[in-house]
This record gives structure tokens, C-alpha cells and sequence, in this order.
């Protein structure tokens, strides 16, 4: 199994971020590692979305958990590989929000996938958060 974490603090509310989090066709606009994305349904546990990185195959993802202001989970499984990524959402009071990505990648490819999904974690935290505290 390989896994990894990544947080950032902002003074967006749960709220805001949680309208970008649903907001699925919008990610392109603080994801830069999406070229193409397409939900397949309502922004709840169960529903597909396909997503294609730029300059690569697509693949579809299935929503897990939707819990709004405070997450969502999603898994990726490509041939024996399974990539399971919480979005977490916490109010720590004061005015900050804290935005936790936790992935766990398991199966033969595990230690080859876990760089190639996370390593672009801090730019995309830190993007969300700027178009998060943007719109407050």
C-alpha cells in the first residue's frame, strides 16, 4: 500500500470551498492537471465522472462519500490498481478552514501511481485555496 497526505490552511469558509468541491466541471479552474472532466450524474456517492489529465488517457472515477461542508472520497481503479482520494474539509475555527487530500493507492502498480497522483498536491491545494478566499 502506498499513501500520502497533503494540507493547506485557508480563511475560505467550508462552505466556499465546498461550492468549488461539487462545482465538478470547475475544477479545471484551480486543477491544472485536468484537461478534460465530465460528471455523470449529481454530486453524490455513487455517480461517476470521467477525467482526462492533460496529454493523457482518460479514466473514470467513482464518487464513494459525499458529505457536504465536509468532504468527499473518490476511487480510481485501473487494471489492478486501486487510488482512493478523501477530500477533507474542517473548520478550525478563528476563521480557517483546513484542506487535507489523503490518498491510499493500493494494488501491484501502488508505488508507481502514488508520485504520479500526488505529486501535483501542493499546487492544487494552493490554487484551490486562492480561488476559495478569491470568492469570500
Amino acid at each position: 500500500m502506498w499513501s500520502h497526505a497533503e494540507s493547506i490552511v485557508t480563511t475560505a469558509t467550508p462552505a466556499q470551498i465546498w461550492a468549488l468541491f461539487s462545482d465538478v466541471p470547475g475544477w479545471k479552474n484551480w486543477n491544472a492537471g485536468i484537461a478534460h472532466i465530465e460528471i455523470h450524474g449529481p454530486f453524490v456517492a455513487g455517480t461517476t465522472f470521467t477525467m482526462q489529465p492533460p496529454g493523457e488517457d482518460a479514466f473514470t472515477s467513482t464518487l464513494l462519500t459525499v458529505a457536504p461542508n465536509e468532504g468527499f472520497t473518490d476511487e480510481t481503479v485501473i487494471d489492478d490498481t486501486r487510488v482512493v482520494v478523501n477530500h477533507q474539509i474542517k473548520l478550525l475555527g478563528e476563521g480557517k478552514t483546513q484542506v487535507t487530500y489523503s490518498t491510499e493507492i493500493t494494488g501491484p502498480n501502488a508505488a508507481e501511481f502514488g508520485p504520479m497522483v500526488t505529486g501535483d498536491f501542493p499546487q492544487v491545494l494552493a490554487a484551490l485555496k486562492r480561488l476559495a478566499e478569491l470568492r469570500s
